[in-house]
């Protein structure tokens, strides 16, 4: 692991241990005050990360989704296989969520939104659209279907009465998360779009579109993922455990250093 990398994850660690307090105070849509240099990290995003290559030239095939392009290139083909060979993370989920992040570079770069924070996510989500014998397919979805536990108070979970009729979970009288990144409709029903831009509507159940989600709702609000407030904020809004968040963080931290060689 790099120098560089190293000293990016003391600050996350710093980060989590003196601003998790604030976090909670502050709520879900707080602005990020604490910065640092991009400059300073060895992934464009700011995360120290290996990032994937911008998309550009060498295409098989592209797309313009509502947000901007989301261009399956060899590149970033190339790219996703070496990683997934890092990581352990299956190629495909590791394509939606670099594919999510060159959207968001192109849309939304003051966020330095990087594959490892979807890549945290979807680990402790559904171990990236792995969940329950699950696997996700080369069109991107997943089979059988992922769908959480019932939001019915019990278990520590909340209790959310059904708000889509079913239509995304199945259940008419509790709502449940979704997909592999275990969207609930409402949040779904917000932040759901379609990644190929081929006009069907947006897919939980699809890695792409989910990961291309998980990136819109976790950059909201103005954050900025390349600092220590922003990055925790981003997590717990996903989901408001401390616990929760360090799972991912500890996650991100594990494919940051196998990205790297260690």
């Amino acid at each position: 692991m790099s120098a560089r990398v190293a000293s990016w994850l003391v600050f996350l660690l710093l980060a989590a241990a003196g601003l998790t307090g604030t976090v909670w105070a502050v709520g879900h849509n707080a602005s990020s005050t604490v910065t640092v240099s991009v400059d300073q990290l060895s992934g464009p995003t700011g995360t120290g990360l290996v990032s994937p290559p911008a998309a550009a030239g060498d295409v098989d095939t592209a797309t313009a989704g509502p947000g901007g392009p989301v261009a399956a290139t060899s590149q970033v083909a190339g790219w996703a296989a070496r990683m997934a060979s890092a990581t352990g993370i299956p190629s495909r989920a590791m394509l939606a969520y670099g594919q999510a992040e060159l959207v968001m570079a192109a849309e939304h770069r003051a966020c330095h939104l990087s594959w490892s924070i979807l890549a945290g996510i979807g680990s402790v989500e559904s171990n990236h659209g792995r969940h329950g014998g699950a696997s996700v397919g080369q069109d991107g979805r997943a089979a059988p279907p992922i769908v959480g536990p019932p939001l019915d108070g019990s278990g520590g979970n909340m209790a959310i009465r059904d708000t889509d009729g079913g239509a995304l979970d199945g259940d008419r009288a509790w709502d449940r998360a979704v997909g592999p990144m275990q969207f609930i409709p409402t949040t779904w029903a917000r932040w759901g779009v379609r990644a190929s831009g081929d006009g069907a509507p947006p897919d939980p159940q699809n890695i792409d579109d989910a990961a291309l989600a998980a990136a819109r709702y976790l950059c909201a609000s103005g954050r900025d993922l390349a600092s220590g407030t922003g990055w925790w904020q981003a997590v717990l809004s996903y989901n408001h455990t401390t616990e929760y968040a360090q799972s991912v963080f500890n996650a991100a931290q594990r494919y940051a250093q196998a990205s790297l060689g260690g």
